[in-house]
């Protein structure tokens, strides 16, 4: 069982096997690429329509947890004085989305009713560099260990 959702999203997309290193909140200095960060609770809020009774100090209470999942790649080699070659995977961030919409994320610490892709945005950054960043609604159940201080 995963810690958090984020361990959970990072476990499932290393065993669907992309190709690609999978870290949480960072990569490793010099990392080469590509790689995906997956980053949690950003931001967590209550979902109104899926919680029991306030009253209740037992009752579930049910959140929706925006996770970002980025993958950065190179996107282009130069292969002559006034030439180059893409090195950008295509696809590959939808194939991640697609992975992700639906699952169950069976690692997570708590119950997951929900993993719904809300967005994929495609934003070129320096060095000639591609980010993909994914966003991903989930819904579940927020535990007691994480309330407590």
């Amino acid at each position: 069982m995963a810690a958090s959702t984020s361990s959970a999203i990072k476990t499932y997309l290393e065993g669907r096997r992309f190709g690609v290193p999978v870290f949480r909140d960072g990569p490793r200095p010099k990392q080469r690429l590509p790689f995906i960060v997956v980053q949690e609770a950003m931001p967590l809020t209550w979902n109104p329509r899926a919680n029991g009774d306030f009253g209740d100090p037992n009752a579930d209470i049910t959140v929706t947890e925006t996770v970002t999942v980025d993958l950065v790649q190179q996107a282009r080699v130069q292969t002559g004085p006034s030439t180059t070659r893409v090195t950008e995977r295509y696809g590959l961030a939808e194939a991640l989305a697609r992975a992700l919409h639906g699952c169950t994320l069976p690692a997570a610490p708590g119950p997951v009713t929900a993993v719904r892709v809300q967005d994929i945005d495609r934003i070129p950054i320096s060095d000639n560099r591609v980010r993909h960043s994914i966003t991903v609604r989930i819904e579940r159940q927020l535990l007691t260990s994480e309330v407590t201080p």
